[in-house]
């Protein structure tokens, strides 16, 4: 498939509340798109790190520089027949994994469109429909938290996910599961402890977790597999799943009995594919992980979910609760009437089937550009 140009959107999307980050309260998601054109189709990828380098070492406006001057140029004006190629087209530019992610993704549906297939069967997905489950992070008040989570449960959600912080941790864990008592829970510590919290991690064992979600920071593989010796619970790793090696090296190590695949995180579907297929082989569970995003990172995110290693529910951004306005159709879960939980049901149409309405795409935009042959 020739490439025969790219286009490249930073939008900034505001949100219905600022959200609360460790930079302060943010007014707008701050998001990067990429429209990959060839073969008559248009394929359309996003990268969403943040705006500042704080959960790594990238940021929007950074991935839109890097994407601008070097990663678009270096694939226009050549022709790509998969994603393997590709990533060794982009092999010579170290890291920057979001910002490639997008590049990736856009070819991906891009290559969906033009077999006319969507993509989550181009990727080698058997399901049509991905279970999610919500994720709750810290509120307000108590009584805020136990309101949401009683709507979660009426709405079916099996699956919930709490962030576990200083001050928002066991106590909140116990009122959790005394509110969910039969629901599957998670616990995210994101990185956030060390081996010196080993009690507090023996503590969690009480309340019958599904996991334990990236206890020590992200490059202590060794430390985790200590911990993971320790306890009955599975750990999940997300932060330190970056690449295909270091996803092998867990898995060796036995760092964890289960994975987070964020493919912004990995570079992209064909590397977040080839460590889902790792993972399956090795008989470890996978899960998609969710990121503040718009539909089109959203939807990337659910063909991924549909792969058969796949085997926890999803996380979801509920941009249509989140954001004011999207740039495109969101995928929403609805109630599956066999065992009432929800999901979300996959487009049958060619790669993600949405494109960004082009009217919001001119609203939100905070800068543009297109790349073409030289």
């Amino acid at each position: 498939m020739h490439i025969d140009s790219i286009d490249l959107y930073c939008l900034g999307l505001p949100y219905r509340s600022p959200r609360s980050t460790a930079v302060g309260p943010l007014p707008r998601l701050e998001t990067v798109l990429v429209a990959m054109h060839g073969d008559g189709a248009t394929g359309w990828g996003e990268a969403c790190p943040g705006v500042a380098p704080q959960k790594g070492p990238e940021w929007t406006a950074g991935v839109f520089s890097l994407l601008r001057d070097w990663l678009a140029p270096a694939v226009v004006d050549r022709t790509v027949s998969s994603g393997d190629e590709l990533t060794a087209l982009l092999g010579s530019f170290h890291g920057n994994r979001w910002a490639k992610s997008a590049i990736d993704a856009a070819w991906w549906d891009l290559e969906a469109r033009r077999q006319n297939r969507p993509l989550h069967q181009l990727l080698g997905g058997r399901r049509d429909a991905i279970e999610v489950g919500p994720t709750f992070d810290r509120m307000d008040s108590i009584d805020e938290f136990l309101e949401q989570l009683d709507a979660a449960v009426a709405e079916g959600f099996d699956r919930i996910k709490l962030k576990f912080r200083p001050g928002w941790d066991l106590q909140v864990v116990d009122l959790a599961r005394k509110q969910c008592p039969t629901q599957s829970l998670h616990v995210d510590c994101e990185g956030g402890l060390h081996l010196g919290h080993q009690d507090m991690l023996f503590r969690l064992e009480d309340f019958m977790l599904s996991s334990i979600e990236q206890p020590l920071p992200a490059d202590d593989l060794v430390g985790h597999a200590m911990v993971q010796e320790s306890l009955r619970t599975p750990i999940v790793l997300d932060e330190s799943i970056t690449t295909l090696a270091q996803a092998e090296m867990a898995l060796e190590l036995d760092s964890c009995r289960g994975v987070n695949l964020k493919p912004g995180r990995v570079g992209g579907l064909t590397a977040a594919s080839a460590i889902c297929e790792l993972c399956h082989e090795r008989c470890t569970p996978c899960y998609v992980g969710g990121e503040p995003q718009s539909a089109i990172g959203n939807r990337i995110a659910m063909a991924l979910a549909s792969k058969d290693g796949c085997c926890w529910p999803a996380d979801f951004f509920p941009s249509d609760r989140e954001l004011v306005e999207d740039v495109a159709e969101p995928p929403l879960p609805i109630r599956d009437p066999s065992d009432g939980r929800p999901r979300i049901r996959l487009s049958s149409a060619p790669g993600i089937g949405v494109e960004p309405d082009p009217k919001r795409l001119d609203e939100f935009c905070l800068t543009r550009t297109t790349v073409r042959p030289v």
